[in-house]
């Protein structure tokens, strides 16, 4: 409490426009003398935004528009600074952060994105049974990145979790295998289907550098038509489709295979499902499909690591491994 002050000065704050019209407040801003530091020090006023230069309802205006449009589409409508935009929206995201409160995710989703160019990460985890991102951090894609995230939840938390759904790559596995070993541990159907159509391609490839003259035509361009779903094929597409299946045989075996081998995730039961993995891979003998037969290998290493948990109970769970076979949640944008 102080009975005067050290020194006062008039600011203009922008708040809320009317209409056309953008509504500036002036304020009387006062300077006290600490005296239990001794140092000067501004007064803090709770309707102004963390740039003092805004309201708070002027910041949350600015976020909520950001859910809709560019920083760059917003500055313009504004008149302000790309920089100043983001300032504000950050501060609404903060607050929509605390109202939610700290996550308790049961079943978690892990992924990377890329945010440049030169393989520079971040590591996205999401929960899915709310469907949205929980944590975004790390330097790359390595062990100590991914246990910054459990650092971040706690012991506690990270004991609720059940299912974590990820991709194969070892760190992400490692370290969830260590830090929730009684999380099952699921490989989505996204990045696993991803590899089989690598496999695909490496098969494309090895059939033009074999083949010469008008076989070779058959197969030239049609790299993102054998790899595209079917349903997503235009007549152009399909008509091409058929075309480069009947050309070549060893093509067609290969579109074969990899259409076939998504029922694996029809199953309900790992015995059924391993039974028909088996089956599948039993067909590539004689094939001479060596792409398909590293990836039936790697298939099978990573097998045991998908460690079983009793049923859960909660029904939400049972929802969110039924999603979490299909693909991880698309973050907002």
């Amino acid at each position: 409490m102080h009975s005067g002050w050290y020194d006062r000065r008039t600011r203009r704050v922008r708040d809320l426009s009317c209409g056309d019209a953008r509504i500036f407040l002036e304020i009387e801003v006062r300077r006290v003398l600490c005296k239990s530091c001794g140092h000067v020090k501004r007064e803090r006023l709770d309707f102004l935004a963390d740039n003092p230069f805004y309201t708070k309802r002027f910041a949350y205006y600015v976020g909520r528009r950001c859910r809709q449009a560019t920083i760059k589409d917003i500055a313009e409508e504004l008149r302000l600074h790309w920089e100043t935009i983001k300032t504000l929206e950050k501060q609404y995201m903060r607050a929509q952060l605390a109202r939610v409160g700290a996550p308790g995710p049961k079943a978690i989703g892990i992924d990377e994105i890329s945010i440049r160019k030169g393989h520079t990460y971040r590591i996205v985890v999401s929960d899915l049974i709310r469907g949205r991102p929980i944590w975004f951090g790390g330097e790359d894609r390595k062990e100590a990145s991914m246990a910054l995230f459990y650092d971040w939840l706690g012991e506690k938390r990270t004991r609720s979790i059940r299912l974590a759904v990820m991709d194969m790559w070892k760190p992400f596995h490692n370290v969830t295998a260590a830090r929730a070993p009684q999380a099952a541990i699921l490989y989505d159907k996204f990045h696993v289907m991803r590899h089989l159509g690598d496999a695909l391609d490496e098969v494309r490839k090895s059939e033009y550098r074999r083949l010469s003259g008008q076989d070779r035509s058959y197969i030239k361009g049609q790299k993102y038509t054998l790899l595209s779903r079917r349903e997503n094929l235009t007549l152009k597409g399909h008509q091409a489709l058929k075309k480069v299946l009947m050309a070549n045989k060893r093509l067609n075996t290969a579109y074969l295979l990899r259409e076939s081998f998504g029922q694996l995730w029809d199953y309900e039961r790992e015995g059924w499902a391993r039974r028909f993995f088996e089956n599948w891979r039993a067909s590539l003998k004689w094939q001479r499909l060596k792409p398909y037969e590293k990836f039936a290998e790697m298939i099978d290493r990573h097998w045991d690591a998908r460690r079983r948990v009793p049923a859960p109970q909660n029904p939400d769970l049972y929802a969110a491994r039924s999603i979490a076979v299909l693909r991880l949640p698309e973050l907002p944008a």
